[in-house]
């Protein structure tokens, strides 16, 4: 910062920026200030470029030799193997390429999703932006949780404290201030009147305006450190890139041993040096991370579309391992949109339908159950409902009086305020009451506010003709103390004690309905009174008991019941009352026989030792502290489980980054908590952890479908050579055929496996170990037994082909070459699932995979039959006799499972049925 922002007083800097305290920037001088300062983000490292990130994949070791060998073909005079060559090395480089800037591009998408918002005064009206779009002169609102968007200078700063440590290294929170301070020279500690970019507030809040943008803060001075952070590559990108090593140097020696042979045979030295190195290079699986890499980003594209947005790639890996979910009740389990279900008032029950905010229901009568016919006590109750209440009911953002309520192709209710207070204007709604409505009547002259200690709030408004009245809604218990009479059939009556304990009754089974329950009560107040609590709460008159809650997402119960399914128990973790807690449970269903509730008093009373023991028993934890879920999360680590647990307060932050999946809520969780994340949620909503859950496990499937078919094809490949070499045989594959079938069966097919469809059965399976290796279930020995078959039938063919046409070795070989790249064709089929057969999956449920199998076979056709290709590749074309031979041999797999399924199961399940 070039000027001395902390030594002025506020009015210079508004003059200074030409900006105003309570107005804000007009859009149009934020757009030009856009424009001249540029976006509110720190400079990035330059960038790889497009075409710097295309002539990488020719600098592979491997791809390197091949060049040269072409080269040299070239000037033996093999002018057609050469061109041939360099073609296909262009067309893999081509595919890597877009490999590589697909999942770049994914990964830029999702860090603009991630990017954090700010709120800010603009043209009077308090709005959020993306915190890039911020500019200085901008008026800055900030609150508990919240990481500061830009520097700023403070002109409000209410109980304000702010975590410096990023800047300053002192761990204690900063109180900060909003008054001018004296001092040419101060530190970025000292200047208590500055929020600097991307410390956190610890608590209060104030709002400020922006004098420092992007590079222009603090923070771009330490940009450079930030810059040179590398992101780690996950767990199961580590490992294959070890297997990777390991299969360079077993298919790098197989290769050789292959050179050797052929040489001590007597067989051209070019020839088998070629063949050699085109072996190398088709045989080495070089793209396994990368792939990997590919299948992580798309599944975090999927993810995204499912309103799962992942910050941390491993993540993705462990969502697959989850054995625990622990989620917070409220906008999680529940939709966070207090409903008011029932009203007693007059001795009767009312019921109250509708969802949510929507103001869409009605009040019917607890008795007839049509809608209620004029009542005072009703009456009486939806105005105090409406008046006692400082929220406001929102469509679409905008405020919204009774004309317009009932549009129904928008449902976009909001409420700003207190859920409460919101449950109580919908109230009024359904009964056509609204508050700007009776205010055209009446006036508010006096407040005495909500806190815990009152557990009331009283409002006192004056009508027209100057006559005072208050209306009280609180606990209960609370609001009956201070009653001494009661409505009952449009009279005021004395408020007998029996009829006071029916009340109580009446409250109690309301509660134990875990229905939050609220009083009203009114006062008309004589002329003259003093306007203060003593005087006004007293000798009111007891109108109705309303009874609200919280109601579930209905597709929570659902995504409940998948997670029993899938061998994942689920936690609820609340700071509201047990009873409550354990009613949204039971309506869940996530109650069993054996499990149990635990309260915030019994976990501080219970020592680690026995908590470790009984925690796995507890479905709820109910009247906990953020502070608790730490200890929550770390007991089921220490049983074994995989943990993933939501948050959305800043004392949130440590349970969500000790949990194995820390998962922040988008909407409204604090910034704080969305740094510790690995996941956040869009909508809030535990049927989105379920679905994250899913496709985490099917990215994982995809990955293992993937190494199941390439690293089998690439066998297949080194097989057929190796003990073609052994045996003495010609070589049954010319260097650029094998080229030709790296290209035709690595690329397109082996793609689309990543991006294969879940399968059905995905979420009935039990969590699989984050110990577990890749090649586990038998992968292993599948992809060694697939290998050995594609080889040896490749080499059946081979040697038919040459006893068939009197040991014509073209023909042979082509027979060969066609048959090794129909068997993996037919295999990639067999890879879309290790548990069902292709036919019990669909074999057309990946329209990509079709389209890319399409795609290799008819380029493999053209190798066949156009003139010029026969003449490269050295092919001839087939007769019907060898396609019969090539297909029962490379399809002969596919062909059984498909009679096995279409024929001889049927056939089974008939005689099981008769027999019955």
């Amino acid at each position: 910062m070039t000027e001395k922002w902390f030594s002025m007083e506020v009015e210079e800097v508004v003059e200074m920026l030409r900006t105003d305290s309570l107005q804000g920037l007009e859009n149009k001088e934020a757009e030009l200030r856009l424009a001249k300062y540029g976006l509110n983000q720190l400079t990035e490292k330059k960038k790889i470029t497009a075409l710097q990130m295309f002539i990488a994949q020719f600098k592979d070791f491997m791809v390197m030799i091949l060049l040269g060998a072409a080269l040299v073909s070239g000037v033996l005079g093999e002018v057609a193997d050469t061109i041939t060559i360099f073609a296909i090395i262009m067309i893999n480089a081509c595919l890597g390429f877009i490999q590589e800037r697909r999942a770049e591009k994914s990964m830029e998408a999702l860090k603009k999703l991630t990017a954090p918002e700010a709120s800010v005064i603009r043209e009077g009206e308090e709005i959020s932006i993306p915190a890039k779009d911020l500019v200085p002169g901008d008026i800055v609102v900030i609150e508990t949780g919240d990481r500061i968007p830009a520097d700023i200078r403070l002109f409000q700063a209410i109980n304000l404290e702010v975590d410096e440590s990023l800047l300053t290294g002192e761990s204690v929170p900063v109180k900060k201030s909003d008054e001018g301070l004296i001092g040419k020279q101060l530190g970025v500690g000292e200047q208590k009147n500055i929020a600097f970019s991307g410390t956190v507030i610890t608590r209060g809040r104030g709002k400020g305006i922006v004098i420092g943008t992007g590079m222009g803060t603090e923070m771009g001075q330490i940009a450079g450190l930030m810059q040179d952070v590398k992101e780690e590559d996950t767990p199961l990108q580590k490992r294959l890139e070890q297997l990777g090593k390991w299969l360079v140097v077993l298919c790098l020696l197989i290769s050789a041993i292959v050179v050797g042979l052929g040489i001590y045979q007597g067989k051209p030295l070019f020839q088998m040096f070629l063949a050699g190195v085109s072996l190398a290079v088709a045989a080495i699986p070089e793209g396994l991370p990368a792939v990997v890499t590919i299948a992580l980003a798309v599944g975090v594209q999927k993810m995204i579309r499912r309103n799962a947005i992942i910050r941390k790639l491993p993540a993705v890996e462990t969502l697959g391992c989850a054995t625990v979910i622990c989620s917070d009740k409220t906008g999680t389990l529940t939709q966070n949109e207090m409903t008011v279900r029932q009203v007693w008032a007059n001795d009767k029950i009312f019921q109250v339908t509708g969802q949510g905010y929507d103001p869409k229901g009605d009040i019917l009568d607890g008795d007839t159950g049509d809608s209620y016919k004029y009542a005072e006590e009703i009456e009486k109750a939806l105005a105090i409902s409406v008046l006692c209440n400082n929220s406001m009911l929102r469509k679409s953002n905008t405020a919204i009086g009774g004309l317009f309520r009932r549009n129904k192709n928008d449902r976009d209710w909001n409420v700003v305020g207190d859920p409460t207070e919101g449950a109580l204007l919908v109230l009024g709604a359904k009964g056509q009451t609204w508050r700007e409505k009776l205010e055209k009547n009446l006036t508010r002259i006096e407040e005495i506010p909500f806190d815990s200690d009152r557990k009331r709030m009283t409002v006192v408004y004056r009508d027209d003709k100057g006559a005072k009245e208050a209306l009280i809604k609180g606990a209960p218990d609370v609001v009956l103390s201070l009653c001494s009479n009661i409505l009952i059939n449009g009279k005021v009556l004395p408020l007998k004690d029996t009829i006071r304990e029916h009340i109580k009754e009446q409250n109690g089974k309301m509660a134990n309905q875990a229905l939050r329950v609220l009083a009203l009560a009114y006062r008309e107040l004589p002329p003259g009174m003093a306007l203060d609590a003593d005087k006004v709460e007293t000798g009111l008159t007891f109108v109705a008991l309303t009874g609200m809650i919280d109601p579930p997402r209905p597709q929570a119960k659902k995504a409940i019941e998948v997670c029993k399914k899938a061998g994942i128990r689920t936690v609820m973790i609340t700071g509201d009352h047990h009873l409550t807690a354990l009613a949204v449970a039971k309506e869940l269903g996530m109650m069993g026989s054996e499990d149990k509730v635990m309260t915030g008093q019994e976990l501080e009373q219970t020592s680690d030792k026995a908590f470790k023991e009984k925690v796995k028993d507890i479905a709820v934890y109910a009247r906990v502290s953020p502070k608790h879920k730490l200890r929550i999360v770390k007991a089921l680590k220490q049983n074994g489980h995989v943990v993933a647990m939501t948050g959305d307060g800043v004392n949130d932050a440590p349970a969500v980054k000790e949990a194995d999946i820390g998962i922040s809520m988008g909407k409204t969780g604090t910034d704080v908590t969305k740094e510790a994340s690995a996941m956040v949620l869009g909508d809030d909503d535990f049927a989105t952890i379920v679905a994250a859950v899913e496709e985490g496990r099917g990215i994982y499937d995809n990955v293992r479908k993937f190494i199941r078919y390439l690293l089998s094809c690439n066998i297949g490949e080194v097989l057929v050579m190796f003990l073609a070499a052994i045996g003495g045989l010609p070589l049954p594959l010319l260097p650029i055929q094998i080229l030709w079938v790296n290209l035709v069966t690595d690329g397109l097919p082996a793609m689309a496996l990543g991006v294969d469809n879940n399968d059905p059965d995905i979420m009935s399976r039990k969590p699989r170990s984050p110990k577990e290796s890749v090649f586990s279930q038998g992968l292993g020995r599948k992809i060694v037994f697939r290998g050995v078959q594609i080889a040896v039938g490749t080499l059946v063919v081979f040697v038919l082909g040459l006893v068939l046409s009197g040991y014509n070795v073209e023909l042979a070989r082509t027979m060969a070459f066609t048959t090794l790249v129909f068997s993996q064709l037919f295999h990639v089929f067999d890879c879309k699932s290790e548990r069902h057969s292709v036919f019990e999956v669909g074999v057309f449920s990946n329209p990509y995979l079709i389209g890319a199998v399409i795609i290799s076979a008819s380029m493999q056709m053209t190798v066949l039959y156009v003139p010029f290709f026969q003449s490269v590749f050295k092919t001839v074309p087939l007769s019907g006799l060898e396609w019969m031979i090539i297909l029962a041999v490379a399809g002969g797999k596919t062909f059984f499972t498909a009679v096995m399924h279409f024929i001889v199961k049927p056939v089974f399940r008939r005689l099981a049925i008769l027999k019955v």
